[in-house]
C-alpha cells in the first residue's frame, strides 16, 4: 500500500519565466525529464504556461513525497481531515516562492503563487483511509531521513 501516484502542477503567466516553475517541480519529483511545460493562451489571449509533473510508480512517487521533509509531512498528517478527499487523494499546496528559495512551506490558496500537488493513495476495501494515509506519510518521513531528502 501507500502512494499510487503523485502529480504536481503550477501555472505561470506569459510574463513569468516558466523554467523557474519547471525547476521547482523537477526538484520535487527528482527528475527533469518528468516535467512538462504546456504553452497556451488564456481566454483573453494572453500567454499562459501550464507546468506539470506526474510520477505513476510507487517508489519514485513516495520519494517525491519524502522530498517535502519531515516537518512538512508531519504537518500534512495533522491536517489530513482537511486535505483528503473522498477519492483517497491528499491535496497539497506549496508556496512557490519559498520552494524556489529552498524552503518547503504548506499553504492555502491566497495571494502568492503556489504549486499544487495531489497524492493518490492505494486503498483497498476494508482499509481505513486515515490509517493508510498516516502509514504512507510515516514511510515518506523514514525515507526522507534515510536518504537525507530534507529541503535545503
Amino acid at each position: 500500500m501507500g502512494v499510487h501516484h503523485i502529480t504536481w502542477h503550477s501555472t505561470a503567466s506569459g510574463l513569468e519565466d516558466e523554467t523557474i516553475h519547471a525547476a521547482a517541480l523537477a526538484w520535487l519529483v527528482g527528475d527533469d525529464d518528468a516535467v512538462i511545460i504546456e504553452r497556451m493562451s488564456s481566454y483573453h489571449g494572453s500567454a499562459v504556461h501550464m507546468v506539470s509533473a506526474e510520477l505513476t510508480r510507487r517508489g519514485p512517487a513516495t520519494k517525491s513525497l519524502a522530498r517535502l521533509g519531515q516537518e512538512t509531512l508531519e504537518q500534512l498528517g495533522s491536517e489530513l481531515s482537511m486535505r483528503m478527499d473522498e477519492e483517497n487523494v491528499i491535496h497539497i499546496r506549496l508556496d512557490l516562492l519559498d520552494l524556489i528559495a529552498g524552503k518547503v512551506t504548506l499553504t492555502l490558496p491566497g495571494d502568492r503563487a503556489t504549486i499544487k500537488g495531489k497524492t493518490k493513495l492505494q486503498v483497498y476495501p476494508g482499509d481505513d483511509v486515515i490509517d493508510i494515509a498516516n502509514q504512507t506519510l510515516n514511510q515518506a518521513i523514514e525515507l526522507a531521513q534515510r536518504l537525507n531528502l530534507e529541503p535545503n
